[in-house]
């Protein structure tokens, strides 16, 4: 052997070993993870591209004033400007900053508003107060003079930028930004009528929360109305604010109770009588989930859903004469998501569509009328999602993965529906890709990230791909993880008969193939997400680090009906089968690794998960206990009636219509079987699934005998993040049950 190459290897080992030795010095903490967020990624922004796609704004620290700048960066000069300062976003009389949770700028870029003091609603930040910064003359006014302290919501300026429009105590108002003349324009709301925003549920579950649109010309605003009379009432409480418990009641419709009543209606800006659009079907029982002006003329697109959510009806709404007009209706089989992506192309003669109807989900330009519905992507692919329609370049930008259900890609299609598709990322950024690309599609800022590089996130020309600026590479980051020498996650195929699944692996750092390790699955299993991606966070990708360096393997697998682009099939065979077919999924998976790996133990298999992984967990452990013997189910559904109808009604159909699948898929059904070690954990104030569920299984275990462990925290929300230390006492508790019981 060449005796300088004998020097390099012995060197290059040297410095392995070196390495190993520091790396065996550092460990991870659940304290580190959770309490001083050490391992905690970098961001950039939040990024707004200008309006002539020549720049971008993004907020950056001023340690003089103690506030953030808007600065704005030239793409093609490279020069860096400060915008807007902190000192100008300092009302007079005030040594401080408004804080910026959010800005908007009008349409001639000539003003700026500015969301801050904010407050929650239901589950979002969505109200607060509101600030009009003139950049003609810097005059910084504050808007809803006269109404409450942080009451208003969705603030957003008229096409001319003259005024503004929001929302306060369920009513909508307008305001003049010269004279400060502020006009109610609605005056019904409050009680059971919300004005302009939505009820719980619409916003949880079809992501409705700016509940009204200014018309193109500036003289009317439509708006949602909705009736919650009838809605049932739950009631969270509270036990620990004061010595009386106090009752804190949330209007939920539960699944096959009544929903509100909503209707769209149309006002003119300076106020009047509203008038409203008679959309066929009984209110209660179909859902307004969208609503928009199409461009430059006096029509609404509504897309109203039925009950059962398999059919959108498109309408068209004429804002002068109200007639509705029905241009297009999606069916499917089992159930419609709604998608954002329309975008009106060739003067508002035709609209982007997109749709599951040849069995995968792809962009359709439809004619205004909706006789004409051409495919734009097409392929054997979904569209994860849209990025960016250009029609001056004549093209679709959209995030697909049609060869690795794990990783995501930028592609583009041409908007006429002719040729292949194209593959934009290049092929060495394997992994997950994601992009914000500017209005005429030159630049974009793009992220890259994958399974053992944290976010990398640079300003690129989006026609070649080529780095114009590195904008944070989490270097630090990703020094102190090597610090921990980790195994990195193994991503791997699971065979089950009628279907292969994708899943990963992370074995502990001393890993002796030799040996058989205790294995915990983490789970989720329903349509609204999945576990299975090449990213480098997936929730509590550092926790199962952690559970893996204290000597576990760890497995997740995504089943069937898990959001994944695999085509519709995949992800609607779970329809009116909630819990069911997912579960068989991952108990057949678990039993085919068990046959997979020598060094997965059997007899030690535990699992895992949080909301409908918590009801997957419930599942594993009473109806394959045979495979499971210890799990941990955080903040569940117990009894699938006792969740919001929107949600459950749209996989699993409508209660009276399946008896046997929401009795057989509610795991209160099956807690009778319970063989092993069961942890269950729920915070008291979950508004989303509610602590009923919690107190009903503890009831129907009781009932028959099975022991088990429980944590409750009180007036903790479904994140169960609130108040100091939970985060770490609940990872704690996790970890002392595994460490005792498997």
């Amino acid at each position: 052997m060449n005796r300088r190459l004998s020097f390099g290897l012995v060197f290059i080992i040297t410095i392995c070993c070196f390495s190993d030795s520091f790396a065996q010095n550092k460990k991870l903490t659940v304290e580190d993870i959770y309490s001083n967020n050490l391992y905690r990624s970098k961001g950039f922004g939040p990024v707004r591209w200008m309006k002539d796609s020549k720049g971008y704004t993004t907020l950056e620290n001023n340690a003089e004033v103690k506030g953030n700048d808007i600065i704005l960066y030239d793409v093609e000069k490279g020069t860096r400007k400060v915008l807007v300062s902190a000192k100008e976003l300092t009302p007079a009389g005030s040594n401080k900053p408004l804080s910026i949770d959010n800005y908007i700028w009008s349409i001639d870029n000539s003003k700026l508003l500015v969301f801050t003091n904010t407050r929650k609603v239901w589950r979002q930040n969505s109200r607060g107060d509101y600030w009009v910064l003139n950049l003609a003359n810097d005059k910084l006014t504050q808007l809803g003079k006269g109404l409450e302290e942080a009451t208003l919501m969705f603030a957003k300026f008229s096409p001319d930028g003259s005024k503004v429009a929001y929302v306060s105590r369920l009513n909508i108002y307008t305001e003049e930004i010269a004279s400060c003349v502020i006009r109610q324009l609605t005056k019904d709301g409050g009680d059971n009528i919300i004005n302009g925003t939505f009820d719980w549920v619409y916003e949880e579950e079809l992501d409705d929360l700016d509940g009204f649109r200014w018309s193109p010309d500036g003289q009317n605003i439509a708006y949602w109305q909705s009736n919650t009379k009838g809605v049932g009432t739950f009631y969270l409480i509270d036990n620990v604010d004061s010595i009386y418990s106090k009752p804190i009641p949330l209007p939920y419709p539960k699944v096959g109770t009544p929903n509100s009543a909503v209707k769209i209606g149309v006002i003119s800006s300076i106020g009047g009588t509203t008038k409203w659009f008679n959309v066929p079907g009984d209110p209660r029982n179909n859902y307004l989930a969208r609503m928009d002006y199409i461009p430059a003329s006096d029509e609404v697109m509504i897309q109203q859903l039925n009950r059962l959510q398999n059919t959108n009806t498109v309408w068209v709404g004429n804002t002068k004469t109200m007639a509705l007009q029905n241009i297009l209706t999606d069916k499917d089989e089992a159930f419609l998501d709604i998608h954002d992506n329309i975008v009106w192309l060739d003067n508002a003669k035709s609209f982007t569509w997109t749709s599951e109807k040849d069995g995968w989900l792809h962009l359709y330009k439809v004619s205004r009328d909706g006789k004409e519905m051409k495919l734009v992507t097409r392929g054997n692919f979904d569209v994860v999602n849209i990025n960016c329609i250009d029609p001056e370049g004549g093209y679709v930008y959209y995030i697909a993965s049609p060869d690795n259900f794990t990783q995501r890609y930028l592609y583009r299609s041409s908007l006429d529906g002719k040729g292949e598709a194209v593959r934009v990322t290049p092929a060495m950024m394997a992994g997950q890709n994601s992009y914000q690309i500017s209005g005429n599609a030159k630049y974009a800022i793009h992220s890259f990230e994958n399974s053992t590089t944290p976010r990398r996130i640079s300003l690129i020309n989006l026609s070649t791909h080529q780095q114009l600026k590195l904008l944070e590479d989490n270097a630090v980051l990703l020094s102190r993880i090597n610090e921990l020498g980790l195994r990195p996650k193994e991503f791997f195929k699971v065979d089950i008969g009628d279907v292969v699944l994708d899943a990963w692996m992370i074995k502990p750092i001393e890993f002796d193939p030799s040996k058989k390790y205790p294995v915990i699955f983490h789970v989720y299993g329903e349509p609204a997400g999945s576990t299975v991606q090449d990213n480098w966070v997936t929730g509590d990708n550092l926790w199962h680090q952690y559970m893996a360096q204290q000597g576990y393997i760890i497995i997740s697998i995504d089943n069937r009906g898990t959001r994944v682009p695999r085509g519709r099939n995949f992800r609607k065979s779970i329809y009116r089968q909630i819990g069911l077919l997912a579960a068989d999924d991952q108990a057949n998976a678990a039993k085919k690794i068990a046959e997979m790996y020598p060094y997965v133990d059997a007899k030690r298999f535990g699992i895992w998960g949080w909301s409908g992984g918590g009801q997957m967990t419930l599942h594993c452990m009473f109806r394959h206990g045979d495979i499971y013997k210890t799990g941990i189910a955080v903040s569940f559904v117990a009894l699938q009636t006792l969740y919001d109808n929107i949600y459950q009604e749209r996989y699993m159909g409508l209660p009276n219509d399946n008896v046997y699948g929401y009795r057989e898929g509610s795991p209160l059904t099956h807690a009778k079987n319970l063989q092993g070690n069961l942890m269950i954990i729920h915070g008291t104030g979950d508004d989303n699934v509610h602590y009923q569920n919690f107190e009903m299984l503890v009831n129907e275990l009781v009932k028959y005998n099975k022991l088990f462990s429980m944590m409750s925290y009180p007036m903790r929300d479904h994140s169960l993040s609130q108040g100091e230390n939970t985060t770490v006492h609940m990872r704690r508790t996790m970890e002392k049950f595994w460490k005792n019981n498997l």
